[in-house]
């Protein structure tokens, strides 16, 4: 069963984290052939994004009283048929409803898979299937531009979201003699209002981002409706016994600071990985495979620095090795930013290195974010930190997108070449990338610096609430 186990979790945390990436390098495709605009184009993406962030806080107390025997087969067949559904999409309407389908299944394969982990394996199996994971995250992030316009270049973006579907099959042939059979007690009801309200606010927020530049009423007008749904969202969560959100993680400063800085992260990085391929198509020349190429260079320097990352976290401590991680990623994204009006590829290569150098890391920030958790609340804190990371990733696409399209609107109409008015927009987007994470480095430096007495022990990290 070890094996079936660590062979079902890597798949699964493989072809989850690559649909958060292979549409990149594809997008330009899909816009061609179905007459969509930059603005519409972000909602193949975020289509996925925000359902996984939205219903990742509940799906592990449904799965419990669902059961997982249940639960992952479901989840799988509907993430086969919304891959199956957007390959086949003739109207973009149909391609987001896919996309959606997908992202919701998705925010129930994560936390049933990993439960696997608990359940399934001993104590050194777990460490060797979380690296499994962490591994397979890492591949999927490096490989999804590239495999994209592989797919897009020689078979047709359709095969963008077919691919998904050998990996589904794996999977249910694997299940069977993988689930233990029964159910996990119940637990408490979850708080599925809440989660509506917030979800819905989520959308909102991010639509109004998305609109703003084309539409400034319709912008404000959604982005007023978001919060006043997120402001109802938080008074609910303040004035209610049933809490979304345990009221001891958001009191918790490290835990808080830790969910933070991860949202400045992604805010800075999603979008920027998500243009990069339209930019080297339109403003370079390149060709949908070559286009996605270069952001394989960032997971060649995850990959390099990451045996740094011990050493440092010992000699610096976690909160400065974060902050100093992330600072690397804003000079990067400002090297980038600063020969971006180069039609080449070759200048941008020391940048890309920086922000794979820098991201590795940031790694510690999940391990430190849960160390200071009580060991109560570790799935629960464990399902607050992949939310953030999605939901940075949905409205990072969006924020950069709406800074992208409003600087190339206003340098189309000084009369700028389309793919110089889009370099302009990137080199904008990059800037405001940079801003975010500097922000997300300064606080790292003070949030995520742990109180004396956490630091003792692991077994006295455990046991702070």
């Amino acid at each position: 069963m070890t094996r079936r186990t660590l062979v079902l979790i890597a798949l699964g945390a493989f072809v989850t984290t690559l649909d958060n990436t292979i549409v990149a390098a594809g997008a330009p495709s899909i816009a061609r052939d179905l007459g969509l605009d930059l603005g519409t184009l972000q909602w193949v993406a975020l289509g996925y994004m925000l359902p996984f962030a939205g219903l990742l806080l509940v799906a592990g107390t449904l799965i419990d009283r669902w059961g997982r025997r249940a639960t992952l087969p479901a989840g799988l067949l509907a993430f086969g048929i919304g891959a199956a559904a957007g390959g086949l999409a003739g109207s973009v309407g149909l391609l987001v409803a896919a996309r959606v389908l997908q992202g919701a299944a998705a925010a129930f394969l994560v936390p049933g898979l990993l439960s696997l982990l608990r359940s399934n394996l001993d104590a050194r199996g777990r460490t060797l299937g979380a690296a499994v994971w962490t591994a397979c995250l890492a591949a999927a992030l490096a490989l999804g531009p590239a495999l994209g316009g592989l797919l897009s270049e020689y078979l047709g973006w359709a095969w963008i979201f077919f691919v998904n579907l050998p990996f589904v099959a794996a999977m249910l042939v694997l299940l069977p003699g993988t689930v233990p059979p029964g159910r996990e007690p119940p637990g408490p009801r979850p708080a599925v209002g809440a989660m509506v309200v917030v979800t819905t606010s989520l959308v909102l927020l991010t639509a109004a981002l998305v609109s703003v530049g084309d539409d400034p009423r319709t912008g404000v007008a959604l982005l007023v409706a978001g919060a006043a749904l997120g402001v109802g969202f938080v008074v609910r969560e303040r004035r209610t016994g049933q809490r979304l959100v345990p009221a001891d993680l958001t009191g918790n400063r490290v835990f808080a600071g830790s969910l933070a800085v991860q949202v400045l992260w992604g805010l800075g990085i999603s979008g920027i990985v998500f243009f990069t391929p339209l930019l080297h198509q339109e403003f370079l020349g390149l060709d949908p495979v070559r286009a996605g190429l270069p952001l394989a260079l960032v997971a060649v320097a995850v990959v390099a620095a990451t045996p740094l990352v011990p050493w440092a976290v010992a000699r610096f401590g976690p909160h400065r090795t974060v902050a100093a991680g992330l600072a690397v990623v804003a000079g990067g994204l400002l090297a980038l930013a600063a020969v971006n009006h180069v039609p080449a590829v070759l200048p941008r290569v020391p940048g890309l290195v920086l922000i794979g150098a820098g991201s590795a890391f940031t790694t510690p920030l999940t391990s430190h974010a849960l160390d200071v958790v009580a060991e109560r609340r570790s799935g629960t804190a464990s399902g607050l930190l992949t939310a953030s990371r999605e939901l940075s990733s949905a409205l990072g696409v969006a924020l950069i997108g709406a800074v992208l399209t409003s600087v190339r609107a206003m340098r189309l109409d000084a009369g700028a070449s389309p793919g110089t008015a889009l370099a302009a927009g990137y080199t904008a987007g990059l800037l405001a990338a940079a801003g975010l994470t500097l922000a997300g480095a300064l606080l790292a430096v003070r949030a995520l610096r742990s109180p004396a007495a956490t630091t003792s022990s692991p077994r006295d990290k455990r046991a702070v609430p």
